[in-house]
């Protein structure tokens, strides 16, 4: 219990990575394509180059997803996975890696589940943070409470339409790392040029307000042209779509696996 309070897995993250690196943030729906995969994607996702896990928590009725992640999401619910699935996957992570991994999802299988629950079970888990996307930082103070007290920080977003007031407000609020969203609008890989044009007239006040947290920019990146064009004056990005996308497009053949692998590869270095 002790090391899962005072271990910071995503500070050392960001402190670890080496001059000009930048972060790679992948995303994977628990239980995508079987329960049983997810944790050997994350821990092959480590070794071909990713430095944080964002874990998705499946439901039914997403707020910021597009097709691919709903998809992905329908796949994992109708394989039966659970809350405890998922905190087991984290587990099983634990056992071998110190790769920081942050769940993301709604509120609303949290509250199901039993908030003070849900944060004993993160905490002992050994989650390393959480984004919820329909909880604004405005409306947070339970959340925020329980997050505080069970060490487990809240990452919060901002987009193209935030204020600069409330870019402050969530680099005030978060802990870990600030999600800068490129595009305003749901989860999907986009071409490169629709977001780079989106970062491209945001990102300057980024920079100016959010002084707490390194910045990691997502949401359209399916490439590692993508992502170094996008990511160019941020700590780093984060793929999902795409990811899920390939997975799609290899499983389930014979050698699926080392199929997605490359592509994972492909995305951090670009072969």
């Amino acid at each position: 219990m002790k090391e899962v309070m005072t271990k910071n897995r995503l500070k050392e993250a960001f402190e670890k990575v080496n001059p000009g690196e930048k972060i790679m943030n992948l995303f994977i729906t628990a239980g995508f394509p079987a329960i049983d995969d997810t944790a050997d994607l994350i821990l092959n996702y480590e070794k071909n180059g990713a430095n944080i896990i964002e874990l998705g928590m499946p439901f039914s009725d997403p707020l910021a997803d597009g097709p691919t992640i709903q998809y992905s999401s329908e796949v994992a619910i109708s394989n039966g996975l659970t809350m405890d699935n998922i905190f087991d996957i984290v587990k099983k992570v634990r056992a071998s890696s110190d790769i920081p991994v942050v769940l993301m999802g709604y509120l609303n299988p949290l509250l199901n589940y039993g908030l003070d629950e849900f944060f004993q079970k993160a905490e002992n888990s050994g989650v390393d943070g959480l984004i919820l996307p329909d909880v604004p930082v405005e409306e947070s103070d339970i959340i925020n409470d329980l997050a505080l007290k069970h060490h487990v920080p809240l990452i919060y977003l901002v987009a193209p339409n935030s204020s600069d007031e409330r870019m402050r407000l969530v680099d005030e609020k978060s802990n870990g790392f600030v999600y800068c969203v490129s595009v305003t609008g749901i989860t999907g890989a986009r071409k490169g040029e629709e977001v780079q044009d989106s970062v491209n007239r945001f990102i300057e006040r980024v920079n100016k307000n959010i002084k707490n947290n390194p910045v990691l920019v997502g949401f359209g990146i399916s490439s590692h042209a993508d992502a170094m064009n996008i990511s160019a004056k941020t700590d780093g990005f984060v793929v999902g779509s795409a990811l899920i996308n390939n997975i799609r497009s290899v499983h389930p053949q014979k050698n699926w696996k080392e199929e997605h692998f490359k592509f994972v590869r492909s995305l951090k270095y670009g072969s």
